[in-house]
Formats: structure tokens, sequence, C-alpha cells
């Protein structure tokens, strides 16, 4: 195990002259929670796009544990072990709330295809996804259809669906985007929960949330990197506080 689980060197993407990522040197720890924060049109969706190969780099090299994965195809990076939520948020809206961790699974199992298997064969399935919806504190909707379900509860969904893939690094994008206290208290604790031995890096406009679960913290502006450093670090840095005037005032996410 390397003691950066995922690193990128020189990472750049360049759209028609437009640098939208220049030259990012980014290194997130094995067993840390990592946020990329910054302005809007910093460049913090490009390099997640980057990461899990939605996009080919200009220039740059990312290493997933100590190996170049930089050209190889999205789903082989999935199957390392590097996944993004909500990359797979095809949650089925009108499937229950069981039957969409269910797809999960099959999914790591490799019967995506399977579905005229018999049914039976999906209940041996289901201890395990009942097991997944009871570490995102979701049995009670097991029998929901999706589609039904408070929004809040939706995003506890879609992070049980990728930790069907058995994933070791999460890459969380925007998790308590447009979501009341109490839903974004609930999503942190179970961030905090499903980051035991695994790794994350999430993306998050929210500075509360960041300040409170994040080991630590890459500002990004412009496409390039700002400052890097825990929160307290971070959020004292002048620089920082500069970018952010008129957006989401970071000093104020300590209170």
């Amino acid at each position: 195990m390397s003691e950066f689980i995922l690193e990128t060197r020189g990472l750049t993407k360049e759209f028609k002259g437009f640098v939208a990522v220049s030259s990012v040197d980014l290194k997130v720890r094995t067993g840390h929670i990592h946020a990329l924060i910054g302005p809007n049109g910093a460049g913090k969706t490009t390099v997640f796009n980057l990461l899990t190969k939605f996009l080919p780099p200009t220039s740059g090299s990312i290493l997933f544990d100590g190996k170049d994965i930089s050209r190889e195809a999205p789903a082989v990076t999935a199957r390392r072990g590097m996944v993004r939520s909500f990359q797979i948020s095809a949650t089925f809206p009108n499937l229950t709330v069981l039957e969409n961790v269910r797809i999960g699974l099959q999914r790591r199992l490799g019967t995506e295809f399977h579905f005229w298997r018999s049914a039976k064969s999906l209940d041996a399935l289901n201890g395990e996804a009942m097991a997944l919806l009871e570490a995102v504190d979701l049995t009670q909707f097991a029998d929901t259809v999706t589609a039904e379900m408070p929004y809040g509860r939706k995003r506890a969904l879609e992070i049980a669906t990728t930790l069907a893939l058995e994933p070791r690094m999460m890459l969380l994008d925007e998790p308590t985007q447009g979501m009341g206290g109490e839903d974004i208290a609930r999503v942190v604790e179970l961030i905090r929960k499903v980051s035991v031995n695994r790794s994350i890096l999430m993306v998050e406009h929210n500075l509360s949330v960041v300040a409170n679960l994040c080991d630590r913290i890459t500002v990004l502006t412009r496409g390039s990197v700002l400052a890097e450093g825990s929160y307290a670090e971070v959020s004292k840095n002048p620089k920082v506080l500069e970018a952010y005037v008129g957006s989401d005032d970071i000093a104020d996410a300590h209170h």
C-alpha cells in the first residue's frame, strides 16, 4: 500500500486554448478524507472528470496506489477500486431501494447483464444488500420506491450503491448539495462512517462540512492549486481569503 493512494503530477486539461486545469499536483493520503474546494469555475469538476477518466488529460499523469492509470479505460480504473459516487447515481427511480443496492452488488459480481437470471439467484444478494442499507441507515426504506424517497436519503442510497462496489477510494461530488441542515448532518456522519478503511476525495461547497470532516484540503482557483493544508491553515491563508471574497466566506464557516 502506498502512502498516497492517489497522486496527480502536473495534471493539465485544455479546451480549445482555455486551460481549465493547470499543472495540478494533488496527493491524497491513504485513509484520509481530502477535500477539493474553490470558487465556482476553479476547475474542481474537471479534476474529478480527469481522475475518473471521463476526460483524457492534455498532459500530466494520474497515479492510483503508485500505478500510472492516466491512459486506462474508466471501467479498469473503477475495478481498481476508485469509484465516483453519483457517477452511478443511475439509481433507478422506479425500483425499490433494496433493488437498487442489489444492482450495485450485481455489478461487482460481473453479472450485470444477467437480468434474465432467476430471481432466486438475486435473493442470495438480499442479505448483503440489507447489510449495506443498515450501514447507511436506510433499512426502513428497503421496500420504498426510490423516486418516493426524501432527497437527502437518495444521496445515502447513492453512497450505498457505491459501497456495493467495495471501493478503496470514493470520489464524492458535492455530497451535500441542495440539502437542509438535518440532511447535511446525516450525510456528514455517513461519510465519516464509510471513510473507515477507505480514502475519500470530495468536492464540497459547504465549508462547515469541510471544516468538520476533512483531514486535508486543497484549494483550487482558476485551475491551479492555490493552497493546501488542514482547514485551520487554509482558512487563515490570505490568498485563500482573497479568492473567496464575494463567494462563500471561508472565515465564517467556523461558526
